[in-house]
């Protein structure tokens, strides 16, 4: 009992009438109406009003929950173990967390140096995780329709929902690397297909339309020389598919050197699908080539030709380097020094899958034979400046197959090991290990044992948070079918997700939650404390949130620079 204007009120009533009576102009409209129908966004609210407004125990547990998700938040930031809230933080030793050790020995150890479980290798290796990545939306189609040679010549029905996303994240950090953070490298786009005659030897599909081939293969009164020539005069018309992007870079090259002023050197980049036939025996018995599809990663680098070489050289070490950062045995990519048919130098980088090596990407020294087939009779107008001289640049052709690559680190992150869920030794835990960078998704979300409705709420806000400051979150709350704990956990390792975030009862109670990472497999419990301080004098609840909030909301922003270091 307590007093209250001189009255004797009961302890519940006097909880009810603190939040809807001292505390009700902080309080929207629509959380005093009752009709808000959102758990989150009243634990938010109920959150935000600091510790002058006494709260009822549904409050409590409400405001437990959201700091609940704070926290979470903050320990993916941090990397530190102990308290976090202003306490001496202790940092976690390698492997004696879920979230691994110091930010420091990021830079201390290479990635792949670190201790850990072999990956598979040979045939049966390869079945496993084409089969998983059939399962967990890496990859579309049939078993048969998957083989290693439809995947290498692109001629597969193509990449599920995760596989998407892990080939936009290789792209993304291609582009950082190449284009992004250089101020002599420019981003241009091409047709699909290149307008021009036919040319001997050349192998490229044309655009014809179906329509106007029928109507000539049904004229009956036209001889078989005049089809022929007819036919003949019809594909020269017609425009090709491109096979690769170095044509669309040579039709911006006189453009782009203005903006540059004539100086030398600088590059063109670009990313898209390209085309290309194969001669599938199996698929095809008659002969008739299909269309394989690949998305290629193209600098075009314009240089002197007396710089061409060690240019060819930094750009080989560049891309070498780069292939091997993301990688969990950086030694599987290698390169090698190659010629064409006309004599001209360049390199090759290669991934070493179970059957062998496989080129992911290509560097040419073309010479400057590319922009004077490109530009007949105007030569005056491809001259740069190498210093006071004036040159017809070399053009350098650095190619890069993503979807070839993207099946590299699939393989390089594919990882069997014992499972520590089962005492049968025939049943192995599989794991795609995928670097931070390019997991197609961070944080899972899902719920335990518990109101399903208010814990689906809580979720659903939390979900929402993390979208908005740029976090890949896969919705696990949102599964009907009851699975466990372990199954739960095999699931997003197979997704290669880096956290698993699991709101339970508990975490309405008391404030506890559950935090798992991918690659150590370790679970941590969390208590979550009271933090949040009131406001000063004069100021309101919402104008002026607790820091704890303002805090959670800068420091999730960063979520992603962190898991990727």
């Amino acid at each position: 009992m307590s007093r209250v204007g001189g009255a004797r009120r009961p302890r519940q009533e006097e909880g009810r009438a603190s939040v809807g009576g001292s505390c009700a102009h902080a309080l929207p409209s629509r959380l005093r109406s009752g009709r808000s129908g959102s758990a989150w966004w009243r634990l938010v609210e109920i959150s935000r009003l600091g510790g002058d407004c006494p709260l009822n125990p549904e409050a409590m547990r409400s405001g437990a929950a959201v700091r609940a998700g704070r926290k979470v938040c903050r320990v993916l930031l941090s990397g530190f173990g102990g308290r976090l809230d202003g306490g001496q933080a202790e940092r976690l030793t390698e492997g004696s967390s879920s979230l691994g050790g110091p930010l420091s020995s990021h830079e201390e150890l290479p990635r792949g140096s670190e201790p850990r479980e072999a990956p598979e290798s040979g045939s049966g290796g390869s079945e496993a995780l084409v089969e998983m990545c059939q399962r967990r939306y890496f990859l579309s189609g049939t078993e048969r329709q998957l083989s290693r040679e439809s995947l290498l010549s692109g001629c597969h029905p193509g990449f599920g929902p995760l596989g998407i996303e892990l080939r936009k994240n290789l792209a993304a950090e291609w582009w950082s690397s190449v284009v992004a953070f250089r101020e002599q490298v420019f981003p241009v786009d091409a047709l699909h297909h290149e307008p021009g005659p036919a040319l001997p030897r050349d192998s490229a599909f044309r655009l014809v339309s179906a329509e106007t081939l029928r109507e000539i293969l049904q004229d009956k009164e036209m001889s078989k020389e005049q089809l022929v020539a007819f036919l003949e005069n019809l594909l020269k018309t017609s425009g090709k598919l491109r096979e690769s992007l170095l044509h669309g870079a040579l039709e911006h090259y006189v453009n782009c050197l203005d903006l540059v002023n004539k100086r030398l050197p600088y590059g063109l980049a670009q990313i898209g699908v390209c085309f290309h036939p194969v001669s599938d025996t199996k698929q095809t018995p008659d002969g008739v080539k299909r269309i394989g599809e690949k998305t290629e990663a193209s600098l075009v680098w314009f240089t002197s030709a007396r710089t061409a070489s060690q240019w060819l050289d930094f750009w080989l070490r560049h891309r070498l380097l780069w292939w091997r950062k993301f990688a969990m045995s950086p030694s599987n990519f290698s390169s090698s020094d190659c010629q064409d048919e006309e004599g001209r130098k360049g390199n090759k980088l290669y991934y070493n899958f179970p059957w062998g090596k496989e080129p992911i990407e290509t560097l040419w020294n073309l010479g400057d034979h590319e922009l004077l087939h490109m530009y007949p009779g105007n030569g005056s107008q491809l001259y740069g400046r190498d210093g006071r001289k004036s040159v017809v640049p070399s053009v350098l052709s650095i190619n890069g197959d993503l979807d070839r690559g993207m099946l590299a680190y699939l393989y390089d992150s594919f990882q069997l090991t014992e499972n520590s869920f089962t005492r049968k030794k025939n049943l192995h835990r599989k794991v795609l290990k995928l670097h931070p960078c390019l997991a197609p998704i961070k944080v899972a979300l899902d719920v335990g044992r518990g109101p399903t409705v208010e814990l689906r709420q809580v979720c659903q806000g939390l979900f929402n948070e993390l979208l908005e400051s740029g976090i890949s979150v896969w919705p696990g709350y949102l599964e009907t079918v009851q699975s466990s704990l372990e199954q739960l956990y095999s699931k997003y390792d197979e997704m290669s997700i880096l956290f698993t975030v699991l709101i339970t009862e508990a975490t309405l109670e008391n404030g506890l939650i559950h935090l798992r990472s991918r690659d150590t497999t370790m679970k941590e419990m969390m208590h979550i404390s009271k933090h949040q301080q009131p406001p000063t004098h004069g100021q309101s609840c919402l104008t002026h949130p607790a820091p704890a909030f303002q805090a959670f909301l800068k420091q999730i922003t960063a979520i992603t620079s962190f898991i990727e270091r």
